[in-house]
């Protein structure tokens, strides 16, 4: 819905193509602009309720013969959308900031991790823009340190602090992350002036790192992703 409470584009768009939410174009959007799931991928989904990501990611899968998996956590009891979704997508009613790594890798076909992580989880807005954006970053780095491990994200800082180089170069730390080598992250964050160093935290641990507003955002809205590409 509109912030005027009608209809607007997308939400018409969303309930004429069965999808769950609105929100479904943006994550189309940034299959269109990026191919972050392939066919026969694993996606881990965090915040998936109402399950409109699940029907896009689903629908990326390809043919249910090329396999691949989707896994959606919400604090929500999320049912699985019955259109645009198969056999191939799950749902898990946990807090993602809560449940331990390796419960969730065990949803993980084979166990190996994902291809592709999504983290769409906003916190409860207040309407303090300072306390929200500060939540939003909390959930941001929940996300970020499941997808690349503890370890990854303190080498990520040595290096954002210009210290530690030679001796993180020379050293190859087990990555105790969920997101498999050469894997995408996908984070919603609320725009702050702390924004930036996300961005910055991020792209000496991906190939490439871009900010996103999709277009279909409501225009009252605060929302950005941060798209990270190509897992070192």
């Amino acid at each position: 819905m509109s912030k005027a409470g009608t209809p607007d584009f997308f939400y018409r768009e969303a309930q004429r193509l069965g999808y769950a939410a609105r929100s479904a174009f943006k994550l189309l959007q940034m299959q269109k602009q990026y191919k972050l799931i392939t066919p026969g991928s694993s996606v881990l989904d965090l915040g998936c309720a109402p399950g409109a990501w699940l029907q896009v990611a689903c629908q990326s899968l390809g043919p249910l013969k090329n396999g691949g998996a989707v896994v959606g956590i919400d604090l929500k009891k999320v049912k699985v959308p019955p259109m645009h979704c198969d056999s191939r997508v799950q749902t898990v009613c946990a807090d993602a900031l809560n449940l331990p790594k390796n419960k969730l890798k065990a949803l993980s076909p084979q166990q190996k991790g994902f291809g592709v992580i999504l983290s769409d989880m906003c916190p409860l807005v207040s309407g303090i823009s300072i306390r929200d954006a500060a939540l939003s970053a909390e959930l941001g780095m929940r996300a970020l340190d499941l997808a690349v491990g503890g370890v990854s994200l303190l080498h990520s800082d040595d290096i954002v602090q210009g210290e530690g180089r030679s001796e993180c170069s020379n050293s190859t730390p087990k990555n105790d992350g969920l997101l498999q080598p050469g894997g995408h992250l996908v984070i919603k964050l609320l725009e702050s002036e702390d924004v930036k160093e996300f961005g910055q935290l991020c792209k000496p641990l991906f190939k490439k790192a871009a900010w996103l507003r999709p277009k279909a955002t409501r225009s009252c809205s605060k929302e950005i992703y941060l798209i990270c590409q190509g897992l070192l």
